[in-house]
């Protein structure tokens, strides 16, 4: 259960996301100080966490729930299909496909 990105340089990419959020040119998600990711609209917020893994030619973020959580079906629709229109939407010259796992 996770999201595939496919690129050239993962690690750029996760990079440049960041230095997004940081710069407030993605307003919709931030991360915590183990890097990863949660979405920012109060209804979202801390209601799971995306983790980043970089492989050679993939961008990987796996589902954290909350502590002592789950997180349910609506969450994870969410939480992916927000996450690569983000990157659709502000990166999608950096990268060749983006697909989430059921």
């Amino acid at each position: 259960m996770a999201i595939y990105i496919l690129t050239s340089n993962p690690t750029a990419l996760l990079k440049a996301f960041k230095k997004a959020i940081d710069e407030s040119t993605i307003l919709t998600w931030g991360y915590d100080i183990d890097g990863d990711f949660t979405h920012t609209a109060a209804q979202w917020k801390n209601k799971a966490w995306l983790g980043a893994k970089v492989t050679s030619d993939e961008l990987v973020l796996s589902i954290i729930p909350p502590k002592g959580g789950s997180v349910s079906k609506v969450v994870y629709g969410v939480y992916h299909g927000r996450f690569i229109e983000s990157m659709l939407s502000h990166f999608n010259t950096k990268f060749t496909y983006a697909y989430a796992s059921a």
